[in-house]
């Protein structure tokens, strides 16, 4: 029978030959990310209470990334406790403010194609630009992964989307997920995105992770991309050989998709969405004739804050300064991004137009720490999520671009069409 790539990968979960779309399958569990949001501190008190232990230190990876640095007792107490949780089971991955875990999982390697992971947080669709199913699930549900190594899927319908063609000037992975929500919507429960095409295909790793990411906008269980000599190349650059099979992972030809859609890059403009989803979105240049000003321009987040993002926004900002009407604050995603960007003078160049910079981690894209907006204000924001109360007061505003809106925006004091000053 003819397989999807999540088939695939569901089946060899599940040591089956092959799994039916509707079947309900039980998975071993490749990877289990838990985070010191909603990792220790809501699955500890359960461990102790069952008397048992993790199922594997060395598959359970933990990442500290939401209350980084830690801003008031509360927070260094979260992160107190899930340092002694690391302790106490003798986790083998343990990253204490390296970077946001989505970014972490790729820099360190963890991921590989055809692997069954699960993660913490909604965003760990991210991980299926790597060729593997990797989503997010809840406190209860990790707590029984953590536990017995393994959980119940049920063999989800896909979604194919193709891209063909270049991107015009000032056009990003964001402005197509941005795109997509509002044309596919954002209640595609059940259901995983395959993304393809030539215009994925010659994308580089971090923007398929914008894909994959943001699939989870889109209210789908997983984002995937089938592996190719990109994604063996991200895994080297990691520090780890690929497995052998690694690119037999793909959907095979006469697979059946419940869906299947084609869109043209060359078509595509940047994109800007409305408070409060980001299905809300529209063309940056309709956005612009609205005169939207704008309190904060913020790049950051898993999906925004990568090396590649900080050099769009470099790219905008290379001689020009930030309006004295606004701010603009920057967060990349790691340290190991932070060292690469001061290496090569995109800090400098930030900081010379007037960005801040802020410390790696989820902050204010989470409405945590440094950044957050006070009632009223206006931020445009390179992070994947606008809804009410996101990033701080539930009566702030919350529009989301790519990294080269932002920061164009950012220039201008208001949102505008990034091709302007690109």
């Amino acid at each position: 029978m003819s397989q999807t790539l999540i088939q695939k990968i569901l089946s060899r979960a599940s040591g089956k030959s092959e799994v039916k779309v509707g079947e309900i399958v039980t998975c071993d569990v490749d990877i289990a990310m838990i985070l010191d949001s909603g990792g220790p501190r809501k699955i500890w008190p359960r461990l102790k209470n069952l008397g048992v232990g993790v199922f594997d230190p060395e598959k359970v990876i933990v990442v500290a990334d939401h209350f980084v640095p830690a801003a008031d007792p509360q927070s260094a107490a979260i992160l107190k406790l899930t340092r002694d949780f690391v302790k106490n089971y003798n986790i083998k991955h343990f990253y204490d403010m390296e970077g946001i875990c989505h970014v972490i999982m790729a820099e360190n390697g963890h991921l590989q194609p055809g692997l069954f992971c699960c993660g913490g947080d909604s965003h760990s669709t991210m991980g299926g630009a790597f060729g593997c199913y990797m989503a997010g699930f809840g406190a209860i549900e990790m707590t029984g992964v953590v536990v017995t190594g393994k959980i119940w899927s049920v063999v989800m319908d896909t979604i194919k989307v193709n891209w063909e063609g270049s991107f015009s000037r000032g056009v990003t992975a964001k402005d197509i997920m941005l795109f997509l929500a509002k044309k596919l919507g954002m209640e595609n429960a059940f259901k995983a995105v395959e993304f393809g095409g030539s215009t994925v295909k010659n994308m580089s790793m971090q923007e398929r992770m914008v894909l994959t990411n943001m699939a989870a906008e889109l209210g789908a269980e997983t984002g995937l991309i089938a592996p190719d000599k990109t994604t063996l190349e991200a895994i080297r650059l990691a520090g780890v050989e690929p497995q052998t099979n690694a690119l037999s992972w793909k959907s095979d030809d006469d697979a059946s998709f419940c869906e299947t859609h084609n869109f043209n890059a060359e078509n595509l403009l940047p994109q800007v969405a409305a408070p409060h989803k980001p299905s809300n979105s529209a063309s940056a240049e309709q956005f612009e004739q609205e005169n939207i000003k704008i309190d904060q321009a913020y790049i950051g987040a898993c999906v925004g804050g990568k090396l590649n993002d900080l050099h769009m926004v470099a790219r905008v900002l290379k001689g020009k300064s930030v309006s004295p009407k606004t701010r603009l604050l920057v967060a990349p995603s790691s340290k190991k991004i932070m060292a690469q960007a001061a290496s090569d003078g995109t800090l400098e160049i930030i900081t010379n137009a007037g960005g801040i910079i802020l410390p790696s981690g989820c902050g204010a894209c989470a409405g945590l720490g440094a950044g957050v907006i006070a009632e009223k204000e206006v931020c445009i924001s390179s992070t994947n999520r606008n809804f009410q109360g996101r990033m701080g007061s539930k009566d702030s505003f919350v529009y989301l671009a790519s990294p080269y809106t932002v920061a164009a925006s950012a220039v201008a004091g208001k949102i505008i069409d990034p091709r302007e000053l690109i």
